[in-house]
Formats: C-alpha cells, structure tokens, sequence
C-alpha cells in the first residue's frame, strides 16, 4: 500500500490529467494543481467509495475527450478498456500456477513424514512408485520407497519399526510447523490464519497495508505448505483465497487505472476471490458464487463477468498443470451414480442438523479459545503455541490410520465407493464374489468395516475438537477441509448405518423401493459423506447457494444437488437459530475490524442525534472556516487533530456548511503553495470561497476551493439510524454530516455507527479498534 502514492506520481498519464485540469481551470489555485484525494489512505482507515468511483467517471470522461484528438489517443483508451480483462487473466494465470505448485509441494512434504524415494528424493510416494515396475502400490509403497524405519536398518513390521515411524512421524511434523511458524513471525506476520475475514474486511473499504503484499504472499505460500505436511487439523484451500487477492493487489500496480483508485482495485480483488476458490477446489462456477455470497462488498455486472474469466483462467492453468494425478480437475471425483431415494432425505436432513450443531459448537468454542489466547501470555508465544499442538496432534494421530493420512485423502476415500480393488476396512463387505452386481449392491458388514466404524469415530471426535485449537494459531491455515472431514466421517458413519438398516429389513414395505430384488439393495455411503462434508462447512461457515455448487463441482456429482441443498439449508436454518454469525464474521468481530455486514438488519429507534459527535459534554466540533484563517492557523488544527476531513463552513458565528475537505488533501494542498506559489505566506488567507477579498498591501491569498467537495452527503439530526446504516452500507460512506436547517450539528463516521451498534447488542464499543 505505501507504493500507491509513488505509483500515481510516476504515472505518465496522471501527470498529463493534472495538467488537463490546470490548464482547464479558471482560477489555478496553486502553481502546480493537483487532483483531490491523490494520496494514499493512512493504514487502518476506511476508503472513500463515493469520492473514488467519481474520480474515476472524471478519469474516464477525460480518455473520452481525449480519444477524438488521434489514433494514439484512442490506442490509450481501448487500453484502459481491456486494462480490467488483462489484469483478471494475469491474476488468474499466476493463482493457477501457484496452486499447482503448492499442491504438488504439499503432497511431497506430506509422504516425507512417512519416507522417502531413495533413487529420487524429489518424487512422492506415488511418483516414486510409478517410476519404479511394481505393478502394485500397497500402504508402505513399493519397492524404490522406503520408509523411516527401513532406512534406519530396521524392516518388517515390528514393534521397532514402528516406534521408528512414529518418533520420525512427530519430528517431521515439529519441523514443518515450526518452521511454518517462524516464516510468519519473521517475515510475514499477515500471513496467519485463512485471511477470509481480513479479506471480506478490506473488499469492505478498510485499508490494511501489507496485507496483500509480496511478502506476505512468498511466506503464506510455502507456510501453507508446511502447515499441512505437519499433519494440522487444517487446510490450504481458504488460505488460497488471501493469496489470489495478494495477486491482484500486486498486479493491480501495473494499471494505474486500479493501483491509484482504491474503490475501483476492489473489483480486481472480488475477481481474485473467485479464482482463489477456483484452484482450492478446482470448482470456477463455485468460485464467483462464493465471491458474491461471501466475500465481496461491492459487486457490479462487470465484475461478476471478470471474476468468471478469472476464475477460468485459474482453472485452466490448474487442470493444465495437473496436480492430483488424476486428469480431472475436482478434488473427490466420484464414479459413482446410483439414485437416491426420498426415505433418505431424513438421514439428509439429520446431517444437516447435526451440521448446524457442529457450526455453532464449533464457533463459540473456537472465539472463546482466540480469545483467551489474546488476552493470556499465551499469546506472548506463538511458537510454543505451534508445537504444543502439533505434538499432541501428531502423536494422537499416527495410530489411528484415518487421521494419520492426508485429509483430503481421507475425505476422498469417504466420498468414494467401494470396488473390486478396494481392500481397505471401510470395503470390508460379506460380498458373493461369483456376482458382478455383488460389488454394487449393499450388503452385511464385515469385521473390517466394524473395526473401521470405532476408528472413524475416534476420529471424529479428534477432528472435531482439536480443530478448535488448530485455526487461529499464527501459522497459515484454512478450515474448509477440516470442517468437511468432520462432516465426511459421520456422514459415512449414518450411511452405513442406513445402508444395514436396509440390508436388515429389505422386505419391509418403508424400504421396498430402495431393493430391486430381494438380494440387490442399493445404498452408497459415499452419497452420505458428500452430504455430511457440505452441511458441516456450511454449519461452521453459514454459506447456502455457493456450498451447494462448490460440492458438487468438486466431486461431479449433478444428480445429488438436492439432498445437498436440503442439507445445506437445514445446517443454516440450524445454525442461524443458535447464533447468526458465521465463523468469519465471528473473527472479524473478535478482531474488532470496522466491517458493517450487509445481512444484519438494524431493527432500533435511534436517530442520527443520538450517534453524532460532537456529545452533549464533548468539546465543540473541530471546523475550517471558508475567507477568515490564515495558513498558521490551518496548520495548527492539521497538528492538533487526528481527523481524516473537516467540514468548512461560512464563519465560527454563523456555522452554516460550505463543504468538506479531506485532511490529506488540505496537507498536499498547503505544502504544494508554501513550496511554489510566490507570495504565500504562514499568515496568508485561505480562501474556499469564490470570491477573494482585494488586498495589494497583504500576502498573496491560498485558494483551495478546488479541492473542496462541495456536495458532501449531509443528513438531518431526526433522520432514523436505520436509514443512516442504510446510507453507510450502500453507498459505501465514510463519514456523513449531520445538520440542522443547514446549520451543521456534528459528524457520524462509520466508526460511530460500529459502536453504536456494538452498544445497542450489548458489546464492547471499544473494540472496534481503528478508523
């Protein structure tokens, strides 16, 4: 953020506008005119939408006028026309490579837990394997892998051996998370956690600087990495979203069009959400939903088409480079397409509640942990934090084979159905062999798929509760995997169950339809562990239509999109009824960012008097009057106020509102004359008004009238709080005046009306921490 100035001044085109403008001035106020607002946001204030889009109408109308004057006019304005396309692609392009390499980096740091490729330590296990003329892949590998134990000169599988695997297990694990952790202490400290709130914060109009920077991006890149190889309760696919944004904030530099208008760089990084989504799960029409549902605070037509050509462009590249091995796209493809039937709705519907549940559970606990984590010495060590949960999760992990593996290799052998090649526990079933339809229709259990089932359990269980302690941590992390894996294990658990309740009593005339024959019942578990998978993300992260699409996007499954949609509606209306915030909203609150959510409504009979400053025992409202200062006296309220703006008005007797001029304007202002307009003087007049006062004898007047905005929104001081919020909401303000028979009152900023609002829900107005 700190480059935005520097770029606009380095601009050739910006520099040809401010001449534009001096030359068509009829009055030039300062020997070198310059454009309102052409400075930075100070970090941690919130931007100006109203000023900024009008920037850009004035920047557009000048290309336009502009571009009848030739044909290297009108190359200019066709590139500003496509600047926006160009910008998108470039993002998308680079979002899609660097999720390709992250997944492959993940996947090799992952199987070095377990061993390695002796012949080329560079290749996974699977990698290793194909190189390798095996023609089988068993759980220890094949013959070019060789795990921990067997390098150390200790094989089989013995007691030995595995205390081997399980000591190198942890250790590997300590060392990727640690390292995780010092890479964001040392170089990035933005670059902890999924970076969803803090985004949702900033397409907003909050400025955070650094945030979407080059740094940043490098240490969440391979942090990511690091973080899930170490085996956490976490994933990578929400942390996809901040680095996309962290691409479109960097290339957003190149287009001045977007790197110098803050209002107009949101659309970049909308379009960038998307892509984000796009490559975490390989799901682009999810993508854009998830932007506009989700993310985005400003969302016109234009940007919803960029953000679909980012998004594509994402995926594209991703499926170019082919990270899953597996020339599809989507993360859990499935290949399966039994029907469902409408008795199972029910366990549907269970699964959705049970999802709701989970969500508020695991919100309220999760906000009470970060927040005794800020307000305890743990929080003073951050690194320690790490390695404390990663121990105990690495430790309780290795025995238990479903928690020890990757989770979203977990998750797809959930989602999946059973074949003939599957010889895992989960696929333990009393088949008669000499059938082909037996691997296909449902059957008793076996001893695997029961020793499996208390395994799954004792998973769940662990999942659930140490992902509580896991997101929040200073290391990169997401939730999404996490809160499906949780949703995938007790979903395969209820299909089971239904799928032996019907085997059990297949000629009963509740289940008849679901047989064809005596003998042949049809029940996927799998169906159940994608329903379970979206009703528990859409319980913890309250998202309804873009759930719905990502699931079944990322495991092709069309034909399920109705049990999905029932599962993801009940989860809502579950989770809405024990609590309206999902888990980002919830940290934006508990980080007390100035973001004012577009689906609360304000139900309150306060009126804009009752929120305005200056209060009743308030010192007087700090105001610029608009012929009667001098320079002195104008820089004496610039030293002694933190304001962004002060209204003008007409004399300190007669208070009745001129305009408003932004602070940083009025300092650009001042410096530029003192510096290059001869005569101007510390007690030379500053003049917003039309006419100046003659005065040969005096020093040269300082007329800044153009940089005055001299239509700010105003409102009455009767004008209810719930139009005011409105006001705020939609038109993006940042500050509106409150007058009174166009006498000016007070101020409402979009701080005051975050405290307000935090007063009348009985919360802490003061942690609403910035302006």
């Amino acid at each position: 953020m700190g480059e935005l100035g520097k770029v606009f001044e380095d601009s050739c085109f910006v520099s040809e506008y401010t001449k534009e403008l001096e030359e068509g001035a009829s009055n030039i106020d300062t020997l070198e005119d310059l454009p309102p607002g052409i400075g930075q946001y100070e970090d941690f204030h919130t931007i100006d939408w109203l000023r900024d889009i009008a920037r850009d109408r004035m920047r557009h109308r000048h290309i336009i006028k502009k571009k009848q004057e030739g044909c290297w006019e009108k190359l200019k304005s066709a590139h500003d026309a496509w600047s926006g396309w160009i910008c998108v692609l470039m993002v998308g392009v680079a979002a899609g490579a660097c999720a390709g390499v992250i997944d492959i980096g993940t996947t090799w740091l992952s199987d070095l837990k377990e061993g390695m490729c002796r012949e080329a330590f560079w290749l996974n296990r699977e990698q290793c394997c194909w190189s390798a003329n095996d023609t089988t892949l068993d759980d220890e590998g094949c013959s070019q892998w060789f795990t921990w134990s067997e390098l150390v000169g200790i094989s089989g599988q013995g007691a030995g051996a595995f205390i081997v695997k399980y000591i190198f297990y942890i250790l590997w694990a300590l060392f990727f998370t640690m390292c995780a952790a010092l890479f964001v202490r040392v170089f990035a400290p933005y670059a902890c956690g999924s970076g969803i709130p803090e985004i949702k914060t900033i397409l907003s109009g909050f400025i955070i600087r650094g945030y979407l920077g080059k740094w940043t991006l490098l240490t969440k890149s391979l942090g990511m990495m690091l973080s899930v190889a170490g085996g956490l309760s976490l994933g990578k696919e929400g942390p996809f979203v901040h680095l996309a944004c962290c691409f479109g904030n960097i290339f957003s530099y190149i287009f001045p069009k977007y790197g110098t208008n803050e209002a107009k760089k949101r659309e970049i990084l909308s379009a960038a959400s998307a892509a984000g989504v796009s490559v975490a799960f390989g799901a682009p029409i999810g993508g854009v939903l998830f932007s506009l549902e989700e993310v985005s605070y400003y969302f016109p037509l234009k940007t919803l088409w960029r953000s679909f050509f980012c998004a594509l462009a994402a995926a594209f590249v991703l499926r170019s480079i082919n990270p899953f091995g597996n020339d599809h796209l989507v993360m859990f493809y499935i290949d399966y397409d039994e029907p469902w039937y409408i008795q199972e709705l029910i366990p549907f519907i269970l699964l959705g509640a049970f999802g709701g549940l989970y969500g508020s559970f695991f919100i309220k606990f999760n906000i009470a942990w970060c927040r005794f984590r800020k307000q305890s010495r743990l929080g003073q060590y951050p690194i320690l934090e790490v390695l404390l949960i990663t121990f105990v999760t690495a430790l309780i992990s290795f025995p238990n084979p479903y928690t020890k593996m990757n989770t979203s290799e977990m998750i797809r052998m959930l989602v999946s159905r059973c074949g003939s090649e599957d010889t895992t526990d989960l696929c333990d079933y009393q088949r008669n062999y000499t059938s082909i339809d037996s691997y296909t229709a449902s059957t008793f259990i076996g001893d695997g798929v029961k020793t499996a089932l208390w395994q799954l359990s004792l998973a769940l269980i662990f999942k659930g509760v140490i992902t509580i302690f896991t997101f929040g941590m200073k290391i990169p992390s997401g939730l999404f995997i996490p809160s499906m894996a949780v949703g995938a294990i007790l979903g395969r658990i209820i299909g089971i169950g239904m799928e032996q309740l019907v085997v059990a009593n297949r000629e009963h005339w509740i289940f008849e339809n679901m047989c064809q024959s005596k003998q042949f019942c049809t029940i996927t578990p799998g169906l159940y562990a994608m329903v379970g998978a979206a009703a528990f993300l859409g319980g913890v992260t309250r998202m309804t239509v873009s759930l719905v699409v990502i699931m079944f996007e990322l495991t092709g499954g069309l034909q399920y999109i109705v049990p999905m949609m029932a599962a993801a509606m009940t989860s809502k209306w579950i989770g809405d009824a024990l609590g309206k915030e999902g888990i980002y909203d919830a940290h934006i609150r508990l980080n007390g960012y100035p973001y004012l959510d577009s689906k609360e409504e304000f139900t309150h009979t306060t009126i804009a008097a009752d929120v305005m400053r200056p209060r009743r025992n308030d010192p007087p409202l700090c105001v610029i009057t608009q012929d009667s200062m001098t320079v002195e006296e104008t820089e004496a309220i610039l030293r002694e106020t933190e304001h962004n703006g002060f209204p003008v008005v007409i004399s300190r007797e007669s208070q009745y509102l001129v305009g408003f001029v932004l602070r940083r304007d009025l300092i650009l202002a001042i410096a530029n004359a003192m510096k290059n307009q001869e005569g101007v003087v510390s007690n030379s007049v500053v003049y917003f008004a039309s006419h100046v006062a003659a005065n040969p004898n005096g020093p040269a007047p300082l007329k800044l009238r153009k940089i005055l905005d001299m239509a700010p929104v105003t409102i009455t001081d009767q004008t209810p709080m719930e139009t005011v919020v409105e006001m705020f909401r939609k038109l993006g303000l940042r500050q509106t005046l409150v007058t009174h028979n166009g006498r000016l009152l007070g101020i409402i900023t979009k701080k005051d009306v975050l405290r307000h609002i935090a007063q009348l829900q009985n919360q802490d107005p003061e942690s609403i921490l910035f302006n």
